[in-house]
C-alpha cells in the first residue's frame, strides 16, 4: 500500500494567499524493493536416493525468506514419465494459497567440489508470480553420474532466491550511520603493541597483547592473567605449550576484531582443526562454532575419521552430527575405515565408534 506523499516545497497556490511564510523541506522514496538469499542443499547417499520411484519426490527442511516458507522438492527420477532419466528440482513455498505466490526469480546451480557454481548445469527461471520455479530436467542422471560433481556417493545444489517486496513509500533518511569499524581499531591496537602489558612465547616467537583484551574475551585468560595463578603476577613472557606460532597469531586476531585472517590455499582445513582446539583451551565458543563450520566442509573419506575424533575430543555436536551423516553411507563408512585416520579413532576414541557402529552397521 503506497502512504500519503507529504506536502512539497512548492504547494499550488491558495486563493488569498499572497505568500510569503516559511517553507519546508522534505524527501521521500517509492521502493520496490526485493530480498535475497540462498539455500544450500547437499544430497548424501545419492545412490540410494535413486529408489525413490519416479513421480515422487523428497523434501528438503523448510526455510524462510521473504515472508514465505520455501522447501526444496528433489525428484530423484523426475517429476513425470517423459523425464525418467532426469533429476527434476523445483523449489516451492509451502503452504501456497491462491492469489498469495511470491514474485521471484530463483537460480539453480550444481557446484563442483569448491563450492562454485557449474556454468553448464546453472538455469536461471524468469521474474514471475507463482507458487514454484524449478526444471524438469535439470540434470540427466547419466551425466551427473559420470561427472567430477558426484563425490563420495554426494553431490550439491544451490538455489538463490529474489523476491519481490510490496512497493512503498517510505521518508528518505538523512543521516547515513556509517558500519561500526571497532574491529579495525582493535586490530591496529594489536599491531602497534601500544599500551601491551603482556607477553606470550609460542614456539620461537614472541607476542605482546593487552591483558584487559584477552580476559574480557576469554574466561580462561582472565582467569590467568587476573586470578591467582602466577601468570597473573609474572612480567616475563608466559610460554604457550602445544600450539604453533601461526595458530596462536590467528587466535589473537580473533580475540581482537572477531575475524580470522585469510589462509593460503590447502591450509584452511588444518587451520581449522588447529584453531578449534584453541578455541576450546580459551572458551571461546563463537571461534569453535567457525571452525566446526568450516571443517564440514572438508568431510571426506580421507578426513572423516579424524575430524570425528576432534569433534568428540572437543564436544563438537554440530561437526559430530556432520560426520555421521557422512559415514552413513555404507560406500563411505568401508572406505574410511581403511584409512589410519580410522584406526586413530579406534584407539583414541572407542565410545564413538560404538555409536558409529550400533548407527549403520546392520546386526
Amino acid at each position: 500500500m503506497l502512504l500519503p506523499s507529504m506536502p512539497g516545497s512548492s504547494p499550488s497556490p491558495v486563493a488569498g494567499y499572497s505568500g510569503g511564510g516559511d517553507g519546508s523541506h522534505s524527501a521521500s522514496t517509492i521502493v520496490a524493493g526485493a530480498v535475497t538469499g540462498s539455500h544450500v542443499l547437499k544430497i548424501v547417499s545419492y545412490s540410494r536416493t535413486k529408489e525413490v520411484p519416479n513421480g515422487h519426490r523428497i523434501d528438503s527442511f523448510h526455510f524462510h525468506l521473504g515472508g514465505h516458507t520455501w522447501f526444496v522438492a528433489y525428484h530423484p527420477n523426475g517429476c513425470a514419465a517423459n523425464n525418467v532419466d532426469f533429476i527434476s528440482l523445483f523449489l516451492a513455498i509451502h503452504g501456497a494459497v491462491p492469489g498469495k505466490a511470491a514474485k521471484a526469480q530463483v537460480t539453480i546451480s550444481l557446484l563442483d567440489q569448491d563450492g562454485k557454481p557449474v556454468p553448464s548445469y546453472t538455469k536461471v527461471t524468469g521474474f514471475v508470480e507463482k507458487g514454484s520455479w524449478g526444471y524438469h530436467k535439470f540434470i540427466e542422471r547419466k551425466a551427473l553420474e559420470k561427472s567430477e560433481h558426484l563425490r563420495d556417493d554426494s553431490f550439491t545444489v544451490r538455489f538463490d532466491v529474489t523476491v519481490m517486496r510490496d512497493i512503498q513509500a517510505v521518508g528518505t533518511p538523512s543521516v547515513v550511520v556509517p558500519p561500526s569499524d571497532m574491529h579495525l581499531h582493535y586490530g591496529d591496537l594489536l599491531r602497534s603493541k601500544e599500551g601491551a602489558d603482556v607477553k606470550f612465547r609460542v614456539g620461537g616467537k614472541t607476542f605482546s597483547a593487552h591483558r584487559l583484551v584477552l580476559s574480557t574475551r576469554s574466561p580462561v585468560f582472565k582467569a590467568e592473567l587476573f586470578g591467582p595463578m602466577k601468570e597473573s603476577t609474572t612480567t616475563k613472557a608466559i610460554r604457550i605449550e602445544d600450539m604453533e606460532p601461526a595458530v596462536f597469531d590467528a587466535l589473537l586476531t580473533f580475540i581482537y576484531t572477531d575475524t580470522l585472517p585469510e589462509t593460503k590455499d590447502g591450509e584452511e582445513c588444518a587451520m581449522a582443526q588447529h584453531l578449534l582446539v584453541a578455541a576450546d583451551r580459551y572458551n571461546l565458543e563463537r571461534l569453535k562454532l567457525i571452525c566446526e563450520d568450516k571443517l564440514c566442509k572438508y568431510i571426506d573419506t580421507c578426513s572423516a575419521a579424524t575430524i570425528l575424533a576432534l569433534a568428540e575430543k572437543h564436544n563438537c555436536h554440530g561437526l559430530k552430527d556432520a560426520c555421521f551423516a557422512f559415514l552413513s553411507s555404507a560406500k563411505n563408512l568401508d572406505a574410511v575405515m581403511e584409512t589410519d585416520g580410522f584406526d586413530y579413532l579406534t584407539v583414541s576414541c572407542p565410545g564413538v565408534l560404538k555409536q558409529l557402529l550400533s548407527k549403520f552397521v546392520p546386526r
